[in-house]
């Protein structure tokens, strides 16, 4: 597997003043995104950086997330950065606590810490087109960059549901990201609404504990068998000691799941031996015809993301545990009533409604030349040149943008491919003597074309479900239609000759004189 072009080890130099409130560079958030950035800087010797972090403290969606069960099901092997492996994972799929003690472990052995600035909210970015520089506003005061990095990732923002009656609820309501730790769910009569990843994880965690858990499904998703066990301490050894076999597990298991990518954007004639698969696990896992028929999905395997687990079947044929589909008209201030009349008593009511992803709610926080608010000019459906740039808005990188998410993969590969773009930029505005980059609109308007075209053909688009891949509009600006190695082949380089360049004057600078 192709890594992240190498730079050289951690400089250490020192970051900007503790008082600083200017930086070359300011990076937004300390997930994966905003972690991996500000590494490949402090390995390139780019010292001069902040990060800002409304937070306490790092790691981003693996912070917030600890909800019960919580685990990546991406494999543990290629869940993490190229240039700093992980030898110590317990299990094949790790579990939260483990990446968010791997986040804290890179930004400490990275010297990043000093670099951070925590408890600031990012209210608002403005671009100084006089002054060449973005003004970050956030809870704590305003800081200047003359580069803006957004590492926020589309996990951050939970989507809350706008039900008839919810603010009258008595009990508790709670976010499956803002997981309320100090309430006792035991012997309590609990609604989980939502079907995503996140509660297919937390409801066999908390269903033994409950007195009774109605789980709300509008659609029921895939699930497959899970392949998850633990690491024996012989493979921790050879991981630790002998040169290479990380690296060589990293790249079989990367290659393995590369291939699935074939039938998710070209062959989805191919995803039904996977249903067959996930066919079969349900039918193991649940005897009941009438619960089974509830839990078939209707709809092709890979339309919606794909989940995994060995748990959340017998959860549900538990006989504590109702499977509900007709629909929620209305909530009461002790109960929810449903489309067909059903009124269902509810102490709790946890909400697995996932995230803000295709309306990204920082484009309504963010102005480009001109006063241009990003949600204006997404208006129609968000776009952004290799998920990376956006006209209008120079000197400002996204990590994780549009159409950079992933249906096979991890998408730590795609950030570090990232990564090395926005380094390469940098390189290539300090070789040019520039003063902003700005992406080319007819490049970003024939990229996005391209995208949008092999997009069209994949399961996604195809496989006759609705899904938060897909924005308000009907286009799938969430996920990338090809292979890892496609994406990081054209990230490998900053491609001068698809941006506006200008000096500091302000004057056009050639890039090829």
């Amino acid at each position: 597997m192709a890594t992240a072009s190498p730079t050289a080890p951690p400089t250490r130099i020192a970051a900007p003043d503790e008082g600083a409130t200017s930086a070359r560079v300011i990076i937004v958030g300390t997930g994966f995104a905003g972690l991996g950035m500000a590494a490949r800087l402090k390995r390139a010797g780019m010292d001069d950086f902040l990060v800002l972090e409304r937070a306490g403290d790092v790691g981003g969606t693996w912070r917030d997330n600890t909800y019960p069960g919580c685990a990546c099901d991406v494999p543990s092997a290629l869940y993490s950065f190229s240039f700093a492996p992980n030898p110590e994972w317990s299990n094949t799929y790790s579990p939260q606590p483990e990446i968010w003690a791997y986040l804290r472990k890179v930004a400490a052995d990275e010297g990043l810490l000093p670099h951070v600035r925590f408890g600031r909210t990012v209210e608002g970015a403005r671009w100084d087109d006089d002054r060449r520089v973005w003004i970050v506003e956030t809870s704590q005061g305003a800081y200047e960059a003359q580069v803006l990095v957004a590492g926020l990732g589309p996990l951050s923002e939970p989507s809350l549901p706008d039900i008839d009656g919810i603010d009258t609820f008595a009990g508790s309501v709670f976010h499956s990201a803002q997981w309320d730790h100090d309430h006792d769910l035991a012997g309590e009569r609990v609604a989980v609404i939502g079907t995503g990843a996140s509660a297919i994880q937390f409801v066999p965690a908390i269903q033994p504990q409950v007195g009774h858990l109605t789980l709300f499904q509008r659609t029921p998703p895939w699930v497959m068998h899970r392949s998850a066990r633990p690491i024996k301490p012989l493979e921790r050894f050879a991981f630790r000691h002998i040169p290479g076999a990380l690296a060589l597990t990293r790249a079989f298991v990367y290659a393995v799941r590369e291939l699935t990518a074939v039938g998710f954007t070209r062959r989805p004639s191919i995803l039904k031996r996977g249903e067959k698969l996930a066919r079969a696990h349900l039918h193991r896992q649940v005897q009941d015809p009438e619960l089974r028929e509830k839990l078939t999905p209707d709809y092709t395997l890979g339309c919606k993301r794909v989940l995994l687990s060995n748990e959340y079947y017998p959860a549900l044929t538990q006989p504590n545990v109702t499977v509900e589909t007709s629909g929620i008209a209305r909530i009461t201030p002790t109960s929810i009533i449903t489309a067909d009349g059903t009124e269902v008593p509810t102490d709790t009511i946890i909400l697995g409604t996932g995230f803000h992803v295709t309306d990204i709610p920082a484009a309504h926080a963010i102005w480009g030349r001109d006063g241009v608010k990003l949600a204006d000019q997404w208006s129609e459906s968000a776009a952004a040149y290799l998920g990376t740039a956006v006209d209008n808005f120079p000197n400002l990188f996204f990590l994780v943008g549009p159409n950079t998410g992933l249906g096979h993969s991890s998408i730590v590969y795609m950030i570090e491919s990232q990564v090395t773009y926005v380094l390469e930029a940098l390189q290539a505005m300090d070789r040019l003597g520039a003063s902003t980059v700005e992406v080319r609109p007819d490049a970003l308007a024939a990229f996005n074309e391209d995208v949008q075209a092999k997009v069209a053909g994949t399961v996604w688009n195809t496989g006759g479900c609705k899904s938060w891949y897909l924005d308000a509009h009907g286009r799938n600006t969430s996920l990338w239609p090809d292979f890892t190695f496609a994406f990081r082949r054209a990230t490998r380089r900053f491609d001068v000759e698809h941006y506006v360049i200008r000096s500091a004057d302000g004057e056009l600078v050639d890039a090829d004189g």
